[in-house]
């Protein structure tokens, strides 16, 4: 069975050589990795696996549908700049498609050791059950499980489901993924399936700022997916931190009129620290209090965030002239 893996990038960078290093030494027979960046990239690739297709400056998802026309790979691979695979990653997602009705294998992504303190801290909020609840097994290997919706940063598909829908067929950055797991689960009826050894590493971004900017991009597209794609996106779990917000705010309002909403407003603010605090405990005691407060402002942010998606009337990445050149980031 041959992949094509498929990495869409903006431009030549350290994690982009890291990336493609890891890819070249994959312990797997058959293989090639196109690289979808803006620009031609500026050195050269004499490895005759590597195929560099410069895009012009479109969305990812569109490098990724470009790339359907060069791939010949039976599975494309799907895999962001910033991540890389262990040398096994391919051998063990390939065997999970001997299935016929299983169309896509997605695996965890796992923050690296070599990442700085403020990136492990942020791959330890994103991983803790406070912030990703039972979705946690995407960036901590857990049980092997059928999913419905699963992130691009490591995602492999059957070429021929990818044809069969066209492509990604959208701009969504990001939210890509959830329309085409949709697409897949819901018109075809083909089964996703998560393999807990398909993981692969993947650079966070540090806290706070860069991590936060993530959360807020992520919270505005799922809040307004809850009106586009409400089979994967109306689910309750996507609420709590809207809830949690609301809570604040109008429990601070009633206790400064109610005594006795005071008590449990107060009993609820402790109640609710001490469970971010045992969650930010972990080895290495350093990380935890910018775990700590890490959890707090992801809250805070993703449910600022969601109000928003779910106010706004459409997303600016649907409007055709919207210049992508200088609001998609990735990379």
């Amino acid at each position: 069975m041959t992949v094509s893996i498929v990495i869409a990038v903006k431009n030549w960078q350290k994690n982009l050589e890291e990336c493609l290093t890891a890819c070249q030494a994959l312990d797997f027979s058959d293989f090639q990795i196109l690289i979808l960046p803006d620009i031609p990239l500026p050195r050269h690739l004499s490895d005759p696996r590597v195929k560099v297709i410069p895009t012009g400056a479109v969305s990812p998802a569109k490098k990724r549908d470009i790339a359907l026309g060069y791939a010949r790979g039976e599975i494309l691979a799907f895999i962001d700049d910033d991540t890389y695979p262990p040398k096994d990653w391919l051998k063990y997602a390939v065997e999970n498609f001997k299935d016929e009705n299983i169309a896509a294998v997605g695996g965890p992504a796992i923050t690296p050791e070599s990442d700085s303190t403020r990136q492990r801290a942020s791959g330890i909020v994103y991983s803790s059950f406070l912030v990703s609840g039972k979705f946690a097994y995407r960036y901590v290997p857990k049980k092997k499980n059928e999913v419905d919706d699963y992130p691009s940063c490591n995602l492999l598909v059957r070429k021929s489901i990818m044809e069969q829908l066209g492509g990604f067929k959208t701009n969504f950055w990001p939210g890509e993924d959830t329309k085409l797991c949709l697409d897949i689960t819901k018109k075809l009826g083909k089964k996703i399936i998560y393999d807990p050894k398909v993981l692969i590493y993947h650079h966070r971004r540090p806290l706070f700022l860069p991590h936060l900017r993530q959360i807020a991009s992520y919270a505005l597209h799922r809040g307004y997916f809850v009106k586009r794609f409400p089979e994967t996106s109306l689910r309750i779990s996507y609420f709590l931190p809207t809830l949690f917000l609301f809570g604040l705010i109008v429990g601070l309002i009633l206790s400064l009129a109610l005594p006795f909403i005071k008590v449990i407003y107060l009993l609820s603010l402790i109640l609710y620290f001490l469970s971010v605090c045992i969650s930010s405990m972990n080895k290495e005691p350093r990380l935890a209090p910018f775990v700590f407060l890490g959890i707090i402002m992801t809250h805070l942010t993703y449910g600022l965030f969601f109000i928003k998606g779910l106010l706004v009337k459409k997303l600016k990445e649907e409007n055709e002239n919207y210049n992508l050149l200088s609001a998609v980031r990735y990379g």
